[in-house]
Parts: C-alpha cells; sequence; structure tokens
C-alpha cells in the first residue's frame, strides 16, 4: 500500500468543465441567477473558486502575527472591584486586557501585588490626561507589560460630535505623547468599530479606517511630528458574514501597507477584534454565544492578534460573574483548538477567501480614493457625508432583515413567541438619545434587531 494518493487516473476539469456540469445539474435554470450572489459590498460571489480564475496567485499578507491572544475586557470603577477582575481574568487564563476608564486611576492599587509581566494591557479612556497616560506607561514598562494606548482624537469626534479642545490642540497633545513615550510605543489607534457597529458595510469599514489613519498622520505631521514610523492599533468589530470577516481583516493590513507606501513611512498595524454589537439580540439571547464563537474565530483566521469577547447577556443584564466566565471561556476554548501557535496565515491558498480579500482590497482603495480626492476624510465628517452613507447602508440592511433577505436566528426565524424578556431587564437595551449640541452630527451605533425587539417588548403583556 502507497503512503501516497495518486490521481493520474483521473481528468482535471477546468472552470469552463465544472461550469458545464453545474448548469447540467441546475436542469435547465439559470447559472448566474441562481447561484451567484452579490454582497452588500457589490462583491458577486460565485459557487466555486480555482486557481485559474483568480485575479492573482495569492497575496503575502503583512504582518500576520504568529498567534493571538485572549483579552478580557475590564471596566475601570471601583478600585478595588477592578484589582478582583483583574486579577481573576489574568488567574483564569487570559494573556491581556482591555481596560476602559472614565476618569484617571490608582495604577498602584489596581494592580496591586498582579504579575503584568508578559501581559498586554489594552486601554479605552473617555478622557485626555498626557500626565496620567505617561504615568500608566511607566507603571506598565517598570512591570514590564506591554500597552497599547489606544489615543484617537478622530474617533473622540465622530463618536462625540466634538473635539476634546480642538482639533489642532487634541493632535498637537496626541503628538506629543508620542514624542515622549518614544516611536516604538504603541500610542494611537484607529477606533474602526464604530463604522461596523453604525452599520457601515466592509468596503465602508475598510475605507473609513484608512482615511481615519491618513487624516490622523496628516495631522500629525502639521502639529510638527513627522516621523517615519507609526504604531497603530486597529479595534476592529467582526460580524457574522464568517468568510467576509476573515477577508476584512488581511485586507486591512495590506491596505494598511499600501498607504505607508504613499506616505512615505512604515505604518505598523496591530488588530484588536471584538465581536460586533450589531448582531447581538436580547431575545433568543443564547444564539449570542454561537454568534460570537463565530466572530470570534473568523478573527482567528483572519489574523487578529489579539481578541476581546463580549458577554452574552451584556445588552439586558449588569455585569455578573456568570456571564463573565462564559465570555472568557470561549476565548480559552477556541485557543486550544484552533491550533493558535501555527505561525501561519490561515488564509492563504484558500481561492474563496483570497478572491474575497483582492475584492475588499480593491473596492475599499477605490473608496479610500474619492474621500481623499473630496477633501479628505475630516471634511466629508464635517458635511455630514460619511454619517449619510451609513445610515443608508443601515437602512437598507434594516429592510434586508424585515424582508427576511437577511437571516437572524430568533429575531426573523425559528422566533419563540412565548419568550418574554420585560421581567428579566436589568438594563435599558434600546437606543437612548440626550440632544446636546455637538459640531458635527455623531456617529451612532445601530443594532440590527432593535426596531424587530422593541415592537415586540412594547407589545408583551405586562
Amino acid at each position: 500500500m502507497t503512503s501516497q494518493l495518486d490521481f493520474s487516473a483521473f481528468d482535471s476539469l477546468g472552470d469552463k468543465q465544472w461550469k458545464q456540469h453545474i448548469q447540467m445539474e441546475l436542469g435547465g435554470q439559470d447559472y448566474n441567477d441562481t447561484l451567484i450572489w452579490e454582497s452588500p459590498e457589490g462583491i458577486a460571489v460565485k459557487p466555486f473558486y480555482s486557481a485559474t480564475s483568480q485575479k492573482h496567485r495569492g497575496y503575502d499578507i503583512p504582518g500576520m502575527p504568529g498567534q493571538w491572544e485572549a483579552i478580557v475586557s475590564v471596566f475601570v470603577h471601583d478600585p478595588q472591584v477592578t484589582h478582583h477582575l483583574i486579577k481573576n481574568a489574568l488567574d483564569q487564563g487570559a494573556q491581556g486586557l482591555y481596560l476602559n476608564a472614565e476618569a484617571p486611576f490608582d495604577c498602584a492599587q489596581i494592580f496591586d501585588h498582579i504579575d503584568l509581566s508578559q501581559v498586554r494591557i489594552y486601554f479605552k479612556a473617555t478622557f485626555f490626561d498626557p500626565s496620567f497616560f505617561n504615568t500608566l506607561a511607566d507603571f506598565i514598562k517598570k512591570a514590564k507589560g506591554s500597552l497599547h494606548l489606544n489615543a484617537d482624537p478622530l474617533y473622540g469626534l465622530a463618536h462625540d460630535g466634538v473635539w476634546k479642545a480642538n482639533c489642532n490642540a487634541d493632535y498637537k497633545a496626541l503628538g506629543d505623547l508620542i514624542t515622549q513615550l518614544g516611536p516604538d510605543a504603541w500610542v494611537m489607534a484607529v477606533h474602526m468599530d464604530l463604522y461596523q457597529n453604525a452599520g457601515a458595510t466592509m468596503t465602508q469599514q475598510l475605507a473609513y479606517g484608512l482615511a481615519h489613519l491618513s487624516e490622523s498622520i496628516h495631522w500629525l505631521n502639521a502639529s510638527g511630528l513627522k516621523l517615519k514610523k507609526y504604531n497603530t492599533t486597529f479595534v476592529v468589530s467582526l460580524g457574522t458574514n464568517y468568510f467576509f470577516e476573515m477577508a476584512k481583516l488581511r485586507a486591512t493590513r495590506l491596505l494598511v501597507k499600501s498607504l505607508g507606501k504613499a506616505l512615505n513611512c512604515n505604518i505598523s498595524c496591530h488588530i484588536l477584534a471584538v465581536p460586533s454589537k450589531r448582531y447581538s439580540t436580547i431575545y433568543d439571547f443564547n444564539n449570542n454565544l454561537l454568534r460570537h464563537t463565530t466572530e470570534l474565530m473568523s478573527g482567528i483566521l483572519g489574523g487578529a492578534n489579539g481578541l476581546c469577547n463580549l458577554p452574552y447577556d451584556e445588552l439586558y443584564k449588569k455585569s455578573n460573574a456568570f456571564s463573565q466566565r462564559l465570555s472568557r471561556n470561549q476565548l480559552l476554548i477556541l485557543q486550544r483548538e484552533s491550533f493558535q501557535d501555527l505561525n501561519k496565515d490561515m488564509g492563504q491558498g484558500a481561492y474563496y477567501i483570497e478572491s474575497l480579500t483582492a475584492d475588499l482590497a480593491e473596492k475599499s482603495l477605490a473608496l479610500f480614493k474619492e474621500i481623499e480626492a473630496s477633501g479628505g476624510f475630516l471634511k466629508q465628517l464635517k458635511s455630514g457625508s460619511i454619517q449619510k452613507k451609513i445610515r443608508e447602508s443601515h437602512a437598507k440592511a434594516n429592510q434586508d432583515l424585515h424582508s427576511q433577505e437577511l437571516v437572524m436566528l430568533g429575531i426573523n426565524a425559528f422566533v419563540d413567541q412565548t419568550q418574554s424578556m420585560k421581567d428579566q431587564l436589568e438594563l435599558f437595551p434600546f437606543d437612548k438619545r440626550n440632544p446636546r449640541k455637538t459640531i458635527i452630527e455623531p456617529i451612532l451605533e445601530r443594532r440590527l434587531a432593535t426596531e424587530i425587539e422593541q415592537t415586540r417588548y412594547n407589545h408583551e403583556k405586562a
């Protein structure tokens, strides 16, 4: 018995022959109308792909990580509670933390007797305090950990509608911080998750993320900081379109490399991926566990550096030990089952993923060039053009959900009409908008199921 399979007895089939066989099996139905579908990004998805049908022979994706890290999100509030949550997460196997803070805190208190060596910390602050950021960076460095400060003035404007001070002052402060911490520090970020959670298509997410970064580098240069190297963390949300999300992360790295080449600088791209809030639901909430699992797998196979999960019940329930444990264990199980240290680009050579990567990169680059030709990302934000495009994409997806072109389990398919949520809500899961004065229209995050769920909730018996 030979150890190698011999396929020489079989004739190889080209694309034309495969298509003829498929056409015959269709029994007279049109091949294009029946089997080719178009994604929201305008990509025609074929029923099969081959080496000869590809527009390229495979990309060498820059910066693909050798392995990914399990990151646990912690909200910094009460020092003792925060300390307990951090210690518990690290003791249970987390390799990093995603700290969310609304005010400066005592680093020594929340990290007391916690070994931070080899721990990666991502930071997200609703405030900008360079003095505290320097203190935090110095503390983490002395503890032999790694810090990503994720400072992103343009995200603050897009999300809140206002600068912390003004454009020049905010980028001058960011430039000073980069100078103080050194060019090797991970200070700046691009929060692409905002665009995904607001309803942007993948093409828009990639183009807006690229234009966002280009704008930030422009204003840093204008502030007097002109570097040859920009370490940039991309915070990315992962949706439920499994293969497209893999391709989105791969395309992100390709586009960032192209931008660096165009700007005559080196841009290091580090990706922190988080499941999307957009596809989470309050009805049939256990489905969120399945959604998060497939979204995280897209991140693993797409080449994220770090993956941070969300609790399945975070929309309607206060933080609790059970859902936090499930959230963390999903990551740890995936880490043990996904060959996380293969040190390879898992999508390379897969014709479908390679083709999606090429299509997304090309379409996103074309949109990016349109934005740049129209005056840049900031100008488009100020005019409301970006916000309008995202609203239109959300409206189209919402229409598809109502017409069942887009299926969400528990929402418009296999609905458990007996389920009641009125007695389970600890948090209000629907949109709450407090009118306030802003200089631009903020980009609002929108869950896809909100409209259907709110109607259903309002008709529940008290």
